[in-house]
């Protein structure tokens, strides 16, 4: 397979910083909401006010924390290209396909490694449930 060349690693950086910059808009305006439902909240007009108000915060925190994962890949993927090492996989080595990183720009592993490696965690995760 062939390394990604200039325009392509061009091109998936700049869709990565994209990304990067409205996530942070993401988090700050949901962050601006829960302070928002916080205030309705503590002024408990009646319960079913209570209820909306903290199922938003925790729908917010969710959001949040979602964002905040995607933020940190983002830095990551950032970082490999700044180091040269973006766009190969981190379990076999071999270079990820520029359609895969199109589709997944933050990808650290080719599609394979990828599918190997969910069926591991999936399986780990597993272990402890009972059925």
């Amino acid at each position: 397979m062939e390394k990604l060349n200039n325009q392509e690693r061009s091109q998936l950086k700049k869709i990565l910083t994209e990304r990067d910059k409205a996530l942070r808009e993401d988090i700050r305006r949901e962050i601006s909401l829960q302070s928002e439902y916080a205030d309705v909240a503590s002024e408990v007009p009646d319960t079913g006010d209570l209820a909306f108000a903290n199922l938003s915060i925790d729908l917010g925190n969710a959001a949040v924390t979602r964002d905040l994962h995607e933020l940190r890949a983002i830095g990551h993927a950032l970082k490999r290209l700044d180091n040269g090492s973006y766009g190969e996989c981190i379990s076999c080595g071999y270079e990820i396909p520029f359609k895969r990183l199109m589709a997944i720009p933050t990808a650290e592993r080719c599609a394979p490694c990828q599918k190997n490696f969910e069926r591991t965690y999936h399986q780990e995760g597993m272990r402890g449930m009972s059925l």
